[in-house]
């Protein structure tokens, strides 16, 4: 039907128009999908060694994703490392070796976490009560060189870590922007990917099979979905959170070591005890010699020097770790600037009384201070399980060991306990692949202080040796596994034949091994008291009364 009004094929005409000027003008403003510009996920923040946590955006709800189209260069690897502590290293050196593509992110601006940046060189071995030496693995090598004076300097520690790290590519002093999280199937978490700025304030996007915390603040699991355990606060009966206090190695030059040495051992027992409060000295060490450092009267209440723990650097050289700073928190930059105002403050102010009272210190001079402070501890995380004091006394071993434990259960001083206290010497015991898997997460793993551990139990495992062969086992079993199974699958049997692969290639001996059990014959009443710090297993078992038995 043809129109023949005028009036009509007009309207129609300036309709036709009028589109034909939209989709024109609607062309023109607005860009093709492959020319949009990246969308700011968050406002990056000034680059801290430390972000504080109240600072670090937080991470988008589990199953979010997010749907604009960014162009962010994206990088797909097996395993990412978050931090650059040692004993994650060990997780990262065993992967590469096994042909995982590895990568570390490192949210400080410089790499080595407590042994390069903190200068904490003074290392502690793990023995058994017979004093067999349990340190594996290949953080053996570093202490059998610490004990035969091979490696005590900090260019020899940065040689040592440097070679750990060989040909593993590392981004330092990243922000991590945004965190995708994904549900799976079995109602279990997951991190897909990561956005993070590097150090020239660029985006870019990460994926990987697995994640590794092994940062000393939890950069990545403080913002996931994980539980906080109870800690030290809850043991001491306090309102705030507070950690294990946070130490500041102090350096010294132009000691008489031999001098120290032979004048201490000459005295008598007596001698030492009146002078020094006894102790020990040797060619390498000097332990204690707590009543020459009670005689020592802090500048400010956030101080105190305890016994010493001091190391022969040779030449001269002495590095003690004795002064403790409280009230730190590793998550916050001002509070690790405030640590370490206050803590090479009161150094200085120390050796006026260690050049008194020690002979052969006549002529010491301050060393090269750290600028960073030794994090003993931060938040507790759950994991898969939770080490407890009464495995580590009854030297428990698990079906999926990846490490052989020892150590007191050594809470270093707080606020609250300023010398703090030892709840007991285990013999040795295992650490689970389990305390190191984040409950409720398909891929995320703990290294080295974020290892699943209360915060009483965690006074020994927390020790190097524990964790640094825990994670070197976990990078050897995820290059086995390949990808092709997760970690949490693991059966009992396949557990049994990668420990068997790790004792013939690696000379890593995780089963076959018998702790002894310090706690025999206790009742539930008294695990229950020894697991939540009720019971004081040194002074309890001096004058436990044996349960009547049943007639």
């Amino acid at each position: 039907m043809r129109l023949r009004n005028p009036r009509a094929l007009l309207v129609i005409a300036l309709a036709v128009l009028f589109i034909a000027l939209s989709v024109f003008s609607f062309s023109k403003i607005w860009p093709k999908q492959g020319n949009l510009e990246p969308l700011a996920v968050s406002t990056p923040t000034t680059h801290h060694d430390t972000p504080n946590a109240s600072d670090v955006p937080t991470a988008p709800i589990v199953g979010t994703k997010n749907n604009n189209v960014n162009t962010y260069p994206t990088e797909q690897v097996d395993v990412v490392i978050i931090g650059s502590e040692l004993e994650g290293l060990y997780l990262a050196r065993a992967a590469a070796d096994e042909d995982l593509k590895v990568k570390i992110l490192d949210p400080h601006k410089d790499f080595g976490g407590q042994i390069l940046q903190s200068q904490m060189l003074f290392l502690d071995e793990t023995r058994d009560d017979q004093g067999h030496l349990l340190v594996q693995g290949r953080v053996k090598e570093l202490f059998d060189g610490f004990r035969n004076a091979k490696i005590r300097k900090l260019p020899e520690f940065a040689t040592y870590m440097n070679k750990l790290v060989k040909d593993i590519p590392i981004e330092s002093g990243i922000v991590i922007n945004e965190v995708e999280q994904i549900s799976t199937p079995d109602n279990m978490h997951k991190i897909g990917s990561i956005i993070y700025s590097n150090e020239q304030n660029e985006k870019k996007k990460i994926t990987a099979t697995y994640w590794v915390e092994n940062s000393d603040y939890a950069a990545l699991i403080s913002r996931l979905d994980a539980k906080r355990l109870p800690g030290l606060e809850k043991f001491y009966g306090q309102k705030d959170i507070e950690y294990m206090s946070a130490g500041m190695m102090m350096k010294f030059k132009n000691v008489d070591w031999k001098k120290f040495n032979t004048a201490f051992n000459l005295l008598k027992p007596e001698e030492k005890s009146k002078q020094f409060g006894g102790g020990y000295v040797s060619d390498s060490f000097a332990i204690g010699l707590s009543g020459m450092t009670k005689a020592y009267h802090p500048s400010n209440d956030r101080v105190f020097l305890r016994g010493l723990n001091a190391v022969n650097q040779r030449d001269g050289d002495v590095l003690i770790n004795a002064l403790l700073v409280y009230t730190v928190d590793p998550a916050k930059p001002e509070s690790i600037q405030d640590a370490v105002a206050l803590g090479n403050k009161e150094t200085a102010l120390i050796l006026p009384h260690f050049r008194k009272t020690l002979p052969g210190w006549e002529h010491a001079e301050l060393g090269e201070l750290p600028t960073y402070p030794y994090v003993r501890e931060y938040n507790h995380y759950e994991m898969d399980y939770v080490l407890k004091p009464s495995d580590l006394l009854s030297g428990t071993m698990f079906w999926d060991n990846v490490s052989i434990g020892g150590y007191p259960l050594d809470l270093q001083g707080t606020s609250a306990n300023k010398w703090g206290i030892e709840m007991g010497r285990p013999d040795k015991y295992g650490m689970p692949l389990r305390s190191f898997l984040l409950k409720n997460y398909d891929n995320v793993i703990a290294a080295g202080k974020n290892v699943g551990s209360s915060a009483i139990a965690y006074g020994s495992t927390r020790i190097q040796p524990n964790t640094s062969l825990a994670a070197e086992s976990i990078g050897v079993i995820l290059g086995q596994l390949h990808g092709k199974q997760k970690l949490r699958e693991i059966t009992p049997e396949e557990m049994a034949k990668l420990q068997q692969y790790l004792s013939l290639h690696y000379q890593i001996k995780l089963t076959g091994v018998t702790g002894t059990n310090k706690i025999s014959g206790w009742n539930e009443e008294e695990i229950r008291k020894l697991d939540t710090g009720e019971i004081t297993y040194p002074s309890y078992i001096q004058t436990r009364k044996k349960p009547v038995p049943k007639k």
